[in-house]
Protein backbone atom coordinates (compact mmCIF):
# COMPACT_ATOMS: atom_id res chain seq x y z
CA UNK A 1 0.00 0.00 0.00
CA UNK A 2 1.99 3.32 -0.84
CA UNK A 3 2.50 5.84 1.78
CA UNK A 4 -0.07 8.55 1.45
CA UNK A 5 3.08 11.21 1.54
CA UNK A 6 4.40 10.13 -1.84
CA UNK A 7 0.66 10.30 -3.43
CA UNK A 8 1.26 13.70 -3.95
CA UNK A 9 3.47 12.96 -6.57
CA UNK A 10 1.04 11.59 -8.87
CA UNK A 11 0.43 14.56 -11.90
CA UNK A 12 -3.59 14.94 -11.77
CA UNK A 13 -5.52 18.10 -12.45
CA UNK A 14 -7.84 18.27 -9.54
CA UNK A 15 -9.86 20.77 -6.99
CA UNK A 16 -8.88 20.51 -3.48
CA UNK A 17 -9.93 23.41 -1.82
CA UNK A 18 -9.19 24.34 2.27
CA UNK A 19 -10.94 27.05 4.01
CA UNK A 20 -9.09 28.00 7.67
CA UNK A 21 -9.26 30.55 9.73
CA UNK A 22 -8.12 33.86 8.86
CA UNK A 23 -6.79 34.32 12.40
CA UNK A 24 -4.86 30.78 12.56
CA UNK A 25 -2.02 29.34 10.65
CA UNK A 26 -2.26 27.40 7.82
CA UNK A 27 -3.08 23.80 8.74
CA UNK A 28 -1.52 20.58 7.40
CA UNK A 29 -3.09 19.38 4.22
CA UNK A 30 -5.19 15.98 5.95
CA UNK A 31 -3.71 12.90 4.56
CA UNK A 32 -7.13 11.92 3.24
CA UNK A 33 -6.78 14.87 0.61
CA UNK A 34 -3.62 13.16 -0.61
CA UNK A 35 -5.56 9.92 -1.53
CA UNK A 36 -8.64 11.49 -2.66
CA UNK A 37 -7.30 12.41 -5.99
CA UNK A 38 -6.77 8.15 -6.81
CA UNK A 39 -10.33 7.64 -6.20
CA UNK A 40 -9.96 9.43 -9.89
CA UNK A 41 -7.02 8.32 -11.73
CA UNK A 42 -6.45 4.57 -10.66
CA UNK A 43 -10.71 4.49 -9.82
CA UNK A 44 -11.79 5.14 -12.59
CA UNK A 45 -14.34 7.78 -11.13
CA UNK A 46 -15.66 11.16 -13.26
CA UNK A 47 -15.39 12.81 -9.33
CA UNK A 48 -14.74 12.33 -5.81
CA UNK A 49 -15.64 13.93 -2.81
CA UNK A 50 -15.09 13.30 0.85
CA UNK A 51 -16.73 15.29 4.28
CA UNK A 52 -15.21 14.33 7.71
CA UNK A 53 -16.69 15.81 10.40
CA UNK A 54 -15.06 15.91 14.34
CA UNK A 55 -18.07 16.06 16.36
CA UNK A 56 -17.45 16.38 20.06
CA UNK A 57 -20.26 16.45 22.50
CA UNK A 58 -22.99 19.02 22.11
CA UNK A 59 -25.70 20.31 24.48
CA UNK A 60 -26.81 22.42 21.13
CA UNK A 61 -27.21 19.36 18.86
CA UNK A 62 -31.29 18.16 18.17
CA UNK A 63 -32.47 15.40 20.43
CA UNK A 64 -28.96 15.07 22.64
CA UNK A 65 -29.15 14.43 26.24
CA UNK A 66 -27.76 17.33 28.41
CA UNK A 67 -24.37 16.84 28.72
CA UNK A 68 -22.85 16.03 32.45
CA UNK A 69 -20.36 18.65 33.79
CA UNK A 70 -17.70 16.76 33.16
CA UNK A 71 -18.42 15.94 29.67
CA UNK A 72 -18.93 19.50 28.50
CA UNK A 73 -16.85 20.78 26.01
CA UNK A 74 -16.63 24.43 24.24
CA UNK A 75 -14.58 23.00 21.07
CA UNK A 76 -16.31 23.33 17.80
CA UNK A 77 -17.35 20.70 15.27
CA UNK A 78 -14.61 20.34 12.98
CA UNK A 79 -15.42 19.97 9.16
CA UNK A 80 -13.29 19.07 5.99
CA UNK A 81 -14.57 18.68 2.58
CA UNK A 82 -12.52 17.81 -0.24
CA UNK A 83 -13.51 16.81 -4.00
CA UNK A 84 -11.30 15.55 -7.30
CA UNK A 85 -12.35 15.54 -10.95
CA UNK A 86 -10.99 14.77 -14.34
CA UNK A 87 -10.78 17.64 -15.87
CA UNK A 88 -7.87 20.13 -17.99
CA UNK A 89 -5.05 22.00 -15.81
CA UNK A 90 -6.61 24.84 -17.61
CA UNK A 91 -10.48 24.24 -16.00
CA UNK A 92 -9.34 23.64 -13.04
CA UNK A 93 -10.64 26.27 -10.33
CA UNK A 94 -9.66 27.11 -6.82
CA UNK A 95 -11.08 29.10 -4.32
CA UNK A 96 -12.94 29.01 -1.32
CA UNK A 97 -17.43 29.76 -1.21
CA UNK A 98 -18.36 31.05 1.85
CA UNK A 99 -21.95 30.39 1.55
CA UNK A 100 -21.08 26.60 1.67
CA UNK A 101 -19.06 27.04 4.15
CA UNK A 102 -19.65 25.10 7.55
CA UNK A 103 -20.54 28.07 10.23
CA UNK A 104 -18.16 26.89 12.59
CA UNK A 105 -14.64 24.59 12.50
CA UNK A 106 -12.68 24.36 10.08
CA UNK A 107 -13.80 23.15 6.39
CA UNK A 108 -13.48 23.70 2.45
CA UNK A 109 -15.85 23.76 -0.24
CA UNK A 110 -15.86 23.85 -4.40
CA UNK A 111 -17.32 26.69 -5.68
CA UNK A 112 -20.58 25.99 -7.04
CA UNK A 113 -19.49 27.14 -10.74
CA UNK A 114 -21.83 26.18 -13.82
CA UNK A 115 -25.55 24.37 -12.67
CA UNK A 116 -24.84 20.54 -14.12
CA UNK A 117 -26.88 19.80 -17.26
CA UNK A 118 -28.07 17.06 -19.36
CA UNK A 119 -26.20 15.75 -22.37
CA UNK A 120 -22.84 16.39 -20.21
CA UNK A 121 -20.40 13.98 -18.84
CA UNK A 122 -18.09 11.43 -19.42
CA UNK A 123 -18.84 9.99 -22.90
CA UNK A 124 -21.09 12.61 -24.06
CA UNK A 125 -18.67 14.55 -26.11
CA UNK A 126 -19.32 17.75 -23.82
CA UNK A 127 -17.59 16.96 -20.69
CA UNK A 128 -16.90 19.86 -18.47
CA UNK A 129 -15.94 20.72 -14.73
CA UNK A 130 -19.32 21.80 -13.52
CA UNK A 131 -21.22 19.13 -15.10
CA UNK A 132 -18.76 16.45 -13.07
CA UNK A 133 -17.97 18.62 -10.18
CA UNK A 134 -18.95 17.09 -6.84
CA UNK A 135 -20.07 19.66 -4.05
CA UNK A 136 -20.84 19.57 -1.20
CA UNK A 137 -24.33 20.34 -1.00
CA UNK A 138 -25.01 17.91 -3.36
CA UNK A 139 -27.76 15.63 -3.39
CA UNK A 140 -27.32 11.87 -4.48
CA UNK A 141 -28.79 8.41 -3.87
CA UNK A 142 -26.98 6.48 -1.10
CA UNK A 143 -28.07 2.79 -1.67
CA UNK A 144 -27.48 0.39 1.23
CA UNK A 145 -27.03 3.25 3.37
CA UNK A 146 -30.29 2.73 3.57
CA UNK A 147 -30.44 -0.53 5.55
CA UNK A 148 -28.52 1.22 8.49
CA UNK A 149 -32.07 3.60 9.13
CA UNK A 150 -33.79 0.63 8.33
CA UNK A 151 -32.21 -1.06 11.14
CA UNK A 152 -32.83 1.70 13.39
CA UNK A 153 -36.37 2.03 13.21
CA UNK A 154 -37.03 -1.61 13.90
CA UNK A 155 -34.35 -2.01 16.87
CA UNK A 156 -36.54 1.70 18.54
CA UNK A 157 -39.73 -0.69 17.81
CA UNK A 158 -37.99 -3.71 19.71
CA UNK A 159 -37.06 -1.13 22.48
CA UNK A 160 -40.30 0.03 22.70
CA UNK A 161 -41.39 -4.02 22.80
CA UNK A 162 -43.78 -3.64 19.77
CA UNK A 163 -41.56 -6.40 18.31
CA UNK A 164 -39.11 -8.67 19.28
CA UNK A 165 -36.22 -9.30 17.00
CA UNK A 166 -37.10 -12.85 17.94
CA UNK A 167 -40.28 -12.58 16.11
CA UNK A 168 -40.84 -15.34 13.61
CA UNK A 169 -41.97 -13.43 9.96
CA UNK A 170 -45.12 -15.13 10.07
CA UNK A 171 -46.47 -13.43 13.13
CA UNK A 172 -46.13 -9.96 11.54
CA UNK A 173 -46.56 -10.95 7.61
CA UNK A 174 -48.67 -14.39 7.19
CA UNK A 175 -47.79 -16.60 4.64
CA UNK A 176 -45.08 -14.37 3.10
CA UNK A 177 -42.25 -16.22 3.19
CA UNK A 178 -42.89 -20.13 1.58
CA UNK A 179 -39.84 -21.49 -0.31
CA UNK A 180 -38.87 -24.89 -1.13
CA UNK A 181 -36.41 -24.62 2.00
CA UNK A 182 -37.26 -21.44 3.50
CA UNK A 183 -40.62 -20.50 5.91
CA UNK A 184 -41.75 -17.50 7.36
CA UNK A 185 -42.79 -19.43 10.74
CA UNK A 186 -39.47 -20.47 11.49
CA UNK A 187 -37.55 -17.32 9.63
CA UNK A 188 -36.73 -14.22 12.62
CA UNK A 189 -36.36 -10.72 12.13
CA UNK A 190 -32.74 -10.79 13.66
CA UNK A 191 -31.57 -13.04 11.02
CA UNK A 192 -32.81 -10.27 8.51
CA UNK A 193 -30.87 -7.75 10.01
CA UNK A 194 -27.94 -9.78 10.37
CA UNK A 195 -28.62 -11.47 6.68
CA UNK A 196 -28.45 -14.90 7.62
CA UNK A 197 -32.19 -15.89 6.64
CA UNK A 198 -31.00 -17.62 3.88
CA UNK A 199 -33.40 -15.18 1.50
CA UNK A 200 -31.69 -14.77 -1.81
CA UNK A 201 -31.04 -11.36 -3.26
CA UNK A 202 -33.36 -10.54 -5.83
CA UNK A 203 -31.52 -8.14 -7.33
CA UNK A 204 -29.93 -11.21 -9.03
CA UNK A 205 -32.16 -10.71 -11.60
CA UNK A 206 -33.21 -7.56 -11.46
CA UNK A 207 -29.35 -5.70 -11.43
CA UNK A 208 -30.69 -2.85 -9.78
CA UNK A 209 -33.07 -1.60 -12.52
CA UNK A 210 -36.09 -3.18 -12.82
CA UNK A 211 -38.96 -1.38 -10.05
CA UNK A 212 -40.63 -4.23 -8.62
CA UNK A 213 -43.14 -3.74 -5.39
CA UNK A 214 -41.96 -5.13 -2.13
CA UNK A 215 -44.06 -8.56 -2.60
CA UNK A 216 -42.80 -8.86 -6.06
CA UNK A 217 -38.98 -8.90 -4.56
CA UNK A 218 -40.03 -11.61 -2.14
CA UNK A 219 -41.23 -13.65 -4.97
CA UNK A 220 -38.33 -13.22 -6.95
CA UNK A 221 -36.34 -14.10 -4.54
CA UNK A 222 -38.48 -17.51 -3.58
CA UNK A 223 -37.91 -18.58 -7.18
CA UNK A 224 -34.13 -19.17 -6.13
CA UNK A 225 -32.49 -21.98 -4.13
CA UNK A 226 -32.05 -20.44 -0.46
CA UNK A 227 -28.23 -19.95 0.75
CA UNK A 228 -27.43 -21.67 3.80
CA UNK A 229 -29.97 -20.54 6.59
CA UNK A 230 -27.81 -19.04 9.81
CA UNK A 231 -24.97 -18.51 7.56
CA UNK A 232 -23.90 -14.94 6.62
CA UNK A 233 -25.37 -14.08 3.11
CA UNK A 234 -25.66 -10.29 2.30
CA UNK A 235 -29.36 -10.22 0.82
CA UNK A 236 -31.28 -7.18 -0.35
CA UNK A 237 -34.28 -9.02 -0.11
CA UNK A 238 -34.13 -9.28 4.10
CA UNK A 239 -34.58 -4.99 4.09
CA UNK A 240 -37.09 -5.56 1.64
CA UNK A 241 -38.82 -7.30 4.19
CA UNK A 242 -38.23 -5.39 7.34
CA UNK A 243 -39.72 -2.17 5.30
CA UNK A 244 -42.86 -4.74 5.13
CA UNK A 245 -42.58 -5.23 8.77
CA UNK A 246 -42.36 -1.53 10.03
CA UNK A 247 -45.87 -1.15 7.53
CA UNK A 248 -47.74 -3.99 9.46
CA UNK A 249 -46.20 -2.48 13.10
CA UNK A 250 -47.34 0.96 12.92
CA UNK A 251 -49.59 1.08 10.40
CA UNK A 252 -47.15 3.48 8.27
CA UNK A 253 -44.68 2.92 5.46
CA UNK A 254 -40.89 2.51 6.18
CA UNK A 255 -40.41 6.18 4.52
CA UNK A 256 -42.51 7.49 7.03
CA UNK A 257 -41.56 5.86 10.23
CA UNK A 258 -38.02 6.90 9.52
CA UNK A 259 -38.43 10.04 8.63
CA UNK A 260 -40.66 10.51 12.00
CA UNK A 261 -37.91 8.84 14.18
CA UNK A 262 -34.66 9.22 12.00
CA UNK A 263 -34.87 11.99 9.86
CA UNK A 264 -36.82 15.02 11.48
CA UNK A 265 -35.56 14.54 14.71
CA UNK A 266 -31.82 14.97 13.52
CA UNK A 267 -32.57 17.63 11.04
CA UNK A 268 -31.50 15.70 7.97
CA UNK A 269 -32.75 18.56 6.09
CA UNK A 270 -31.28 17.29 2.78
CA UNK A 271 -32.21 13.40 3.57
CA UNK A 272 -35.75 11.68 1.91
CA UNK A 273 -37.65 8.79 0.74
CA UNK A 274 -38.38 9.78 -3.02
CA UNK A 275 -40.57 6.89 -3.73
CA UNK A 276 -41.00 6.97 -7.47
CA UNK A 277 -39.55 10.29 -8.32
CA UNK A 278 -36.97 9.66 -10.90
CA UNK A 279 -35.34 12.91 -10.12
CA UNK A 280 -33.25 13.96 -7.63
CA UNK A 281 -33.85 17.31 -5.03
CA UNK A 282 -31.38 20.35 -6.46
CA UNK A 283 -28.32 20.86 -5.78
CA UNK A 284 -27.30 17.60 -7.90
CA UNK A 285 -24.73 16.40 -10.04
CA UNK A 286 -24.94 13.94 -12.68
CA UNK A 287 -24.81 10.08 -12.01
CA UNK A 288 -22.96 7.88 -14.74
CA UNK A 289 -22.02 4.12 -15.14
CA UNK A 290 -18.71 3.14 -15.64
CA UNK A 291 -19.24 2.99 -19.16
CA UNK A 292 -19.82 6.66 -18.95
CA UNK A 293 -23.96 6.39 -19.48
CA UNK A 294 -25.88 9.14 -17.98
CA UNK A 295 -28.05 7.22 -15.22
CA UNK A 296 -29.39 10.71 -13.11
CA UNK A 297 -32.63 9.53 -13.97
CA UNK A 298 -33.52 6.50 -11.62
CA UNK A 299 -36.59 5.14 -10.16
CA UNK A 300 -35.92 4.48 -6.50
CA UNK A 301 -37.97 1.74 -6.37
CA UNK A 302 -35.61 -0.31 -7.72
CA UNK A 303 -34.43 -0.74 -4.17
CA UNK A 304 -37.36 0.22 -2.31
CA UNK A 305 -36.18 -0.49 1.72
CA UNK A 306 -33.00 -1.96 1.25
CA UNK A 307 -31.71 1.11 -0.62
CA UNK A 308 -34.19 4.06 -1.75
CA UNK A 309 -32.52 6.97 0.12
CA UNK A 310 -31.29 10.12 -1.33
CA UNK A 311 -29.23 12.50 1.09
CA UNK A 312 -26.16 14.76 1.33
CA UNK A 313 -22.73 14.16 2.53
CA UNK A 314 -23.06 16.37 5.71
CA UNK A 315 -26.28 14.48 6.66
CA UNK A 316 -24.46 10.84 6.53
CA UNK A 317 -21.98 12.25 8.98
CA UNK A 318 -24.50 13.74 11.15
CA UNK A 319 -26.57 10.02 10.85
CA UNK A 320 -23.61 7.77 12.26
CA UNK A 321 -22.06 10.10 14.26
CA UNK A 322 -25.33 10.61 16.46
CA UNK A 323 -26.33 6.85 16.20
CA UNK A 324 -22.82 5.60 17.50
CA UNK A 325 -22.90 7.97 19.63
CA UNK A 326 -26.38 6.29 21.67
CA UNK A 327 -28.76 9.75 20.29
CA UNK A 328 -31.04 7.30 18.16
CA UNK A 329 -31.20 3.57 20.49
CA UNK A 330 -31.05 2.65 23.87
CA UNK A 331 -27.50 1.19 24.78
CA UNK A 332 -29.10 -2.89 24.92
CA UNK A 333 -30.30 -2.07 21.28
CA UNK A 334 -27.23 -0.41 20.17
CA UNK A 335 -24.99 -3.09 21.45
CA UNK A 336 -27.72 -5.32 19.95
CA UNK A 337 -26.61 -3.37 16.53
CA UNK A 338 -22.87 -3.79 17.22
CA UNK A 339 -22.94 -7.63 17.64
CA UNK A 340 -21.30 -9.76 14.88
CA UNK A 341 -21.69 -12.90 16.33
CA UNK A 342 -24.81 -13.76 14.38
CA UNK A 343 -22.26 -13.04 10.61
CA UNK A 344 -19.41 -14.55 11.81
CA UNK A 345 -17.76 -10.93 12.62
CA UNK A 346 -19.15 -9.67 8.96
CA UNK A 347 -21.92 -7.88 9.75
CA UNK A 348 -23.94 -6.29 12.75
CA UNK A 349 -27.53 -4.88 12.14
CA UNK A 350 -27.48 -2.62 9.09
CA UNK A 351 -23.64 -1.59 9.62
CA UNK A 352 -20.42 -3.21 9.69
CA UNK A 353 -16.64 -3.02 10.99
CA UNK A 354 -14.11 -2.86 8.92
CA UNK A 355 -10.56 -2.66 10.60
CA UNK A 356 -7.47 -1.23 9.26
CA UNK A 357 -3.97 -1.80 8.82
CA UNK A 358 -3.28 0.45 12.00
CA UNK A 359 -5.65 -1.46 14.33
CA UNK A 360 -8.43 1.30 14.42
CA UNK A 361 -11.86 -0.48 13.53
CA UNK A 362 -14.50 1.84 11.93
CA UNK A 363 -18.22 1.00 11.45
CA UNK A 364 -20.33 1.92 8.91
CA UNK A 365 -21.84 0.93 5.41
CA UNK A 366 -21.27 1.28 1.51
CA UNK A 367 -24.27 2.06 -0.73
CA UNK A 368 -24.37 1.26 -4.77
CA UNK A 369 -26.68 2.34 -6.99
CA UNK A 370 -26.56 2.84 -10.48
CA UNK A 371 -24.09 5.83 -10.99
CA UNK A 372 -23.69 5.96 -7.22
CA UNK A 373 -21.09 4.78 -4.74
CA UNK A 374 -20.88 5.68 -1.13
CA UNK A 375 -19.11 4.30 2.11
CA UNK A 376 -19.37 5.95 5.67
CA UNK A 377 -17.44 4.97 8.64
CA UNK A 378 -17.19 6.29 11.73
CA UNK A 379 -15.19 5.80 15.16
CA UNK A 380 -17.44 3.36 17.77
CA UNK A 381 -18.25 6.32 20.32
CA UNK A 382 -19.34 8.41 16.69
CA UNK A 383 -16.90 11.17 18.00
CA UNK A 384 -14.95 11.16 13.93
CA UNK A 385 -17.18 10.37 10.90
CA UNK A 386 -15.90 10.13 7.39
CA UNK A 387 -18.03 9.78 4.54
CA UNK A 388 -17.11 9.75 0.45
CA UNK A 389 -18.82 9.18 -2.90
CA UNK A 390 -17.63 8.47 -6.30
CA UNK A 391 -20.58 9.76 -9.43
CA UNK A 392 -20.62 6.16 -10.93
CA UNK A 393 -21.38 2.72 -10.06
CA UNK A 394 -17.81 2.16 -7.97
CA UNK A 395 -14.41 2.29 -7.47
CA UNK A 396 -12.35 0.53 -10.35
CA UNK A 397 -9.65 -0.49 -7.59
CA UNK A 398 -10.90 -1.78 -4.55
CA UNK A 399 -8.12 -1.03 -2.23
CA UNK A 400 -8.53 2.39 -2.42
CA UNK A 401 -11.38 2.46 -0.19
CA UNK A 402 -9.28 1.05 2.59
CA UNK A 403 -6.36 3.48 2.04
CA UNK A 404 -8.55 6.42 2.04
CA UNK A 405 -10.41 5.52 5.38
CA UNK A 406 -7.08 4.41 6.86
CA UNK A 407 -5.98 8.11 5.72
CA UNK A 408 -8.82 9.64 8.07
CA UNK A 409 -8.33 6.99 11.04
CA UNK A 410 -5.03 5.98 11.67
CA UNK A 411 -2.57 8.06 13.38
Amino acid sequence: MPNARTLLAIPLAVTLIGLTSASAPPAAEPATDATLPLLVTRGKAPAAALLAHEAPWSTTAPGAPDAQPEQRTTRPPQWHFAQANRTTAADTTTGTDKSQAPATGTGSSAPTGRDPGANTGPGSGRSTDAAIRIRRTDHFRVGSITKTFIATVVLQLAAEHRLSLSDPVDLHLPGLIRGKHLDGRALTLRALLTHTSGLADYTTDTKGLVPLTPAEAVRTALAHPATAPGRWSYSNTNYVVLGMVIQQVTGRSYATETERRVITPLRLSGTSFPGNRTTLPSPHGRAYTSGGRDVTALNPRVAGAAGELVSTLADLDRFYSALLAGRLLPAPQLRQMLNTRAAEGSYGMGLYPQKLPCGTTVWGHNGRMAGSYVRTAATRDGDRVLTFRVNTDGVADPDLERTLLAAEFCP
